[in-house]
C-alpha cells in the first residue's frame, strides 16, 4: 500500500466498474457491458483510470468457436444424408437411384454426396441402378451425430477429432471471438479509504473559479493512448474491389475488355471450341442446362456450317474431326456459361489483328461445394493474336498473374489437356497452408477452333481460376470467404 497515492482520484463511474470487478475479481468486458449502463467507448475510457492505477488488469483474448452453419443445422433436425439413406435402404430393399432423392427429400448434389460417403465405406453397392445396402446392422457416422446435436444445444463438447470433416461438409464454422478479460489486482476493501469520488466535468465556468467550488471536481484528462470508437465507413466489398483492381491492370496493359451472357448456346461454349459433342463436360452433371427455353438460335449460318465441317471431318485444318455427324439441335441448346472461354469464342468473330482482350466472367458449374470449389465462381479469361506471338509470351503472361496479382514467386508451369489449345500448359501456385493449387489452364487455340472463323495468325488463350488468386494473395483457405456476410471481414480484410 505505500506505493499507492495517498488519495486516488476516481470518476464516480470508475469506482462503479471498480466495485463490480471487485465482487468475482475476474470479468469479461463483454459481462460488464451488459450490465452497465454505459457504452463502449466511455467503459474503456474509465477502465483506463483502474488500469492506470495499477487497481486492476487487463488481457485481450482470441479464441474460435465453432458454430453450426445451415447443412449443420439442417443434419441435426433430418440428420446427416448418409443416415437418411441407410433407413431408406433399410425399409426398402430394392430402391432405384432416379427415385433415392424424393424417397430422402433431397436435392440430386446432396444425394450424390451421401451415396459417394457410403460406397467409400463399401456399405453399398449399386447393381443397374438399384442401391443395395450391404450390411443391415450397420449405422454410420453416428459419433459426427452426436457432436452436431450437442453443438446446436451449446453443450461443450470435445470435437477436434471431428472438426476437420465438419468443415469439410460445410456443417460448422469456426467463428473468431475477441474477448478482454479484467482482474483484480487491489482488492476495493484495502484502499477504500483512499479513494476520492468526483464527478468529472470537461471545462471549468468563471463562477467555478470565483467560489472555488471546481475543487469539488474531476477535470477530464485528454488521454491519447485511448483509442476512440470504431469508426466504419462505407467500403467496397473487399473482394469485388480486387476484381476491379485486376480490370483497371490488365485495361492499363492495353488489353480491352470483352463481354458475353451469362446464358450461353452450346454452340459458344463448347462447339466453337472444338468440344466434342459426346464429350463428359456437356453432361447434366458438369453443366447447368435451362429448362425453359430448352433452346436458342444459332449464329450465322456460315461459322455454323464451317464448326459443323471441323467437328465432322476437320475442315481444312489438317485435322480428321471427330468424325460423327455433329447436331445443330445439341449445339443450339441453352446452358449457364461453364466457363469464360466461351467469351473468347464469341470474340473471334471479326477479331482485329493483331489485338488483345479479357474478360472477368461468372461461371457455374454443378461442384460439391467445399474449401476450393463452388458452383458458381469468376474466372479471368484473355486471348492475344498477333503473327509472331509464341509459347513463351503466354508463359510470360501467366507468371505476371503469379507475382503481381497473387503475389508469389513459387509457382510451376506442367503440361495439361484442353480440347480447344494445342499446346496446352496449366499454371499452378503454392498456397502456404493447402500446398499447390491449380489456377487455371492455357494453351494456343487449335487451328480448329480459329480457322472457322477465318484467323490465320496464332491465337494464344488463357482462362484463370481469379477466387483463387484472390485467396492466395490473401491467405484465405476457405473460397466460401470470398462472399462471406460476416462483418468483422468485411470491415478489415485489406483492400488490394
Amino acid at each position: 500500500m505505500s506505493k499507492l497515492e495517498k488519495h486516488i482520484l476516481l470518476p464516480t463511474e470508475a469506482v462503479e466498474i471498480y466495485k463490480t470487478i471487485n465482487k468475482v475479481k475476474k470479468i469479461s468486458i463483454k459481462e460488464i457491458e451488459k450490465t452497465s449502463a454505459l457504452d463502449r467507448g466511455k467503459l474503456e475510457y474509465y477502465l483506463d483510470f483502474l488500469v492506470s492505477n495499477k487497481l486492476i488488469s487487463r488481457q485481450s483474448l482470441v479464441s474460435h468457436r465453432i458454430l453450426l452453419t445451415k447443412e449443420g443445422k439442417e443434419a441435426v433436425k433430418k440428420q446427416l444424408i448418409e443416415r437418411r439413406i441407410v433407413e431408406i435402404l433399410k425399409k426398402n430393399k430394392d430402391v432405384h437411384f432416379a427415385n433415392l432423392a424424393n424417397l430422402i427429400g433431397c436435392d440430386k448434389k446432396e444425394m450424390n454426396a451421401g451415396i459417394g460417403l457410403l460406397k467409400k465405406e463399401d456399405l453399398i453397392t449399386i447393381d443397374k441402378g438399384t442401391i443395395i445396402l450391404t450390411k443391415n446392422d450397420v449405422e454410420i457416422n453416428a459419433d459426427l451425430q452426436k457432436v452436431l446435436e450437442n453443438l446446436s444445444k451449446n453443450e461443450k463438447v470435445d470435437s477436434k477429432e471431428f472438426e476437420p470433416i465438419l468443415l469439410e461438409r460445410n456443417l460448422v464454422e469456426l467463428v473468431e471471438v475477441k474477448d478482454t478479460i479484467l482482474e483484480m489486482l487491489v482488492p476495493y476493501e484495502d484502499i477504500k479509504s483512499k479513494i476520492k469520488q468526483a464527478s468529472e466535468i470537461s471545462r471549468l465556468t468563471p463562477t467555478m473559479i470565483r467560489n472555488g467550488t471546481w475543487k469539488d471536481y474531476k477535470l477530464k484528462e485528454y488521454n491519447l493512448k485511448v483509442s476512440p470508437p470504431a469508426f466504419y465507413g462505407g467500403r467496397k466489398q473487399p473482394y469485388a474491389h480486387f476484381l476491379d483492381w485486376v480490370k483497371r491492370k490488365l485495361i492499363g496493359l492495353g488489353f480491352h475488355e470483352m463481354r458475353g451472357p451469362m446464358v450461353e448456346l452450346e454452340f459458344w461454349n463448347f462447339d466453337a471450341l472444338f468440344q466434342a459433342q459426346d464429350h463428359s463436360a456437356r453432361e447434366w452433371s458438369d453443366v447447368y442446362r435451362v429448362a425453359n427455353p430448352a433452346q436458342g438460335r444459332l449464329p450465322k449460318e456460315d461459322y455454323v456450317s464451317l464448326v459443323q465441317k471441323v467437328h465432322e471431318d476437320g475442315y481444312d485444318t489438317g485435322s480428321k474431326g471427330w468424325r460423327y455427324q455433329w447436331s445443330p439441335e445439341k449445339s443450339a441448346r441453352l446452358v449457364l456459361r461453364a466457363h469464360g472461354t466461351s467469351v473468347s469464342a464469341r470474340t473471334l468473330v471479326n477479331l482485329p489483328i493483331p489485338s488483345k482482350y479479357f474478360s472477368i466472367s461468372r461461371c457455374y458449374r454443378p461442384d460439391t461445394v467445399d474449401a476450393t470449389h463452388l458452383a458458381e465462381f469468376n474466372q479471368v479469361e484473355g486471348i492475344v493474336t498477333d503473327p509472331s506471338i509464341t509459347f513463351r509470351d503466354l508463359l510470360g503472361i501467366l507468371s505476371t498473374f503469379a507475382t503481381d496479382v497473387a503475389e508469389t514467386e513459387d509457382y510451376m508451369f506442367k503440361p495439361d489437356y484442353y480440347p480447344f489449345t494445342e499446346p496446352s500448359v496449366e499454371l499452378s501456385v503454392r498456397d502456404p497452408d493447402l500446398g499447390f493449387i491449380e489456377f487455371g489452364g492455357a494453351g494456343i487455340f487449335r487451328p480448329e477452333v480459329t480457322r472457322p472463323f477465318g484467323i490465320e495468325t496464332p491465337v494464344i488463350a488463357w482462362g484463370l481460376g481469379i477466387d483463387r488468386l484472390y485467396m492466395v494473395k490473401n491467405r484465405i483457405t476457405d473460397i466460401r470467404e470470398l462472399f462471406s456476410h460476416k462483418l468483422e471481414w468485411l470491415r478489415s480484410a485489406g483492400l488490394a
